[in-house]
This record gives structure tokens, C-alpha cells and sequence, in this order.
């Protein structure tokens, strides 16, 4: 059965970083220069997404050794969450395609994002259910053609029975390295172009 990959910020829920920190600012009482200078400029963020605190309760332990400032998870979901928004057109490409094979999301994301999907996106977890794979629980990110080998194995899918979608072109290309027809995502004018996105899951399933 063929398997569809779909990332998940800018790609099946718009994201924007400038609504999610005066948020956590708000929640943590520190301010925004403080958080995005210590825990996003000095590279944690990018290192918990690789692996390094592979569970929530790691990951908020360093975010409060770094920032000195205390985080939970639903303070983690009710900030990620106001960042979030859905792109309608392509959760139902994600719906269309969960009738043609196995649909999974794959991200680059911290620990905790992956047991917040279903408060995050309740619409994508309906459809994806479990079949959620992390950069964090991976122990890579995209586009380490790693990433793409251990989703592979985690379906006993071949490459070339493998979809992946995403908004950047970089993380596009490494699965087209390994044989994985890939889909760019693009944007015109800020508005992301999901008819061509249905269209390349149509062709796909037609190959």
C-alpha cells in the first residue's frame, strides 16, 4: 500500500512564531527578547527537534535550566496552539489521501509536539491518528535522508511507494534522494497552493 508523508507547520497548519512568543511571554513572566535570545537564537529549539530531550519532561527541564523560566505542556499547547492554523485545503488533500494508503504526519518538532497533536490539530488527528512520526523520537531532522529512511522502515514502505509533502524545498529534495516523489508546497502572495498539492497526490496514486 502506498504510503502519503505530509510535514506539518506551513505545510497542513500555517504557523506563526510572532503569536506563539508574546504568549509564552504572558505565561512564563519573561519577556520575548529574553526567551527567543536564550532558548530559540542559542539553538535549543533546533537541538530538542534533533533528539536531544526526547521526552516533554526533558525538554521542559531545559527550557527552565536555560530560560529560567517554568513551562507545562498545556502551557506549551495553549502558546503553539495560537501560532497554529489550519489550512482547510490541505487537510482534506490529507483526508484524500488517507483513502488511497497509509497517511502519516512527519515533522521536525520537540517532544512534547507530538503527544499535543490532538489538541494542536484535533482535525488532522482524526485522520492520521497515531501515525504521527517526530524529528525528536526520530533522533534526526529533515531533510537527513535518515529522516526519510526511518519513516520508510516504520511502515515497511519502499521509496518508490512513498508521497511527501512539505512547504520547503530543501526537505523535498533529500527524500527525492532516496527515490520518495516529493512535493514542494509553494506559496503565491503568502497563499499556499493546494490545488497543485491534490493534483500531485492524484498523480501519484494514478502512476
Amino acid at each position: 500500500m502506498d504510503l502519503y508523508l505530509f510535514d506539518f507547520d506551513k505545510t497542513l497548519y500555517a504557523y506563526d512564531f510572532r503569536k506563539r512568543l508574546p504568549e509564552l511571554s504572558v505565561i512564563t513572566g519573561a519577556s520575548q527578547y529574553h526567551l527567543a535570545k536564550t532558548w530559540w537564537a542559542g539553538g535549543y529549539e533546533r537541538r530538542a527537534e534533533s533528539g536531544e530531550w526526547p521526552t516533554p519532561d526533558e525538554y521542559f527541564a531545559e527550557f527552565e535550566r536555560v530560560t529560567g523560566a517554568a513551562l507545562t505542556l498545556r502551557d506549551y499547547q495553549e502558546s503553539r496552539k495560537l501560532a497554529s492554523i489550519p489550512i482547510p485545503q490541505s487537510v482534506a488533500a490529507l483526508a484524500h489521501a488517507a483513502t488511497l494508503g497509509t497517511v502519516s504526519v512527519l515533522s521536525n518538532n520537540p517532544s512534547p509536539f507530538a503527544v499535543s497533536l490532538p489538541v494542536l490539530a484535533p482535525d488532522v488527528f482524526a485522520v492520521v491518528g497515531g501515525n504521527v512520526l517526530v524529528s525528536s523520537e526520530l533522533g534526526v531532522r529533515k531533510p537527513k535522508p535518515e529522516a526519510y529512511r526511518l519513516a520508510l522502515e516504520h511502515y515497511g514502505a519502499r521509496a518508490e511507494d512513498a508521497f511527501f509533502a512539505d512547504d520547503s524545498l530543501e526537505n523535498v529534495e533529500g527524500a527525492r534522494e532516496l527515490g520518495i516523489t516529493g512535493h514542494h508546497l509553494t506559496y503565491v502572495d503568502g497563499v499556499p497552493q493546494t490545488d497543485a498539492l491534490l493534483g500531485a497526490i492524484e498523480r501519484f496514486s494514478q502512476r
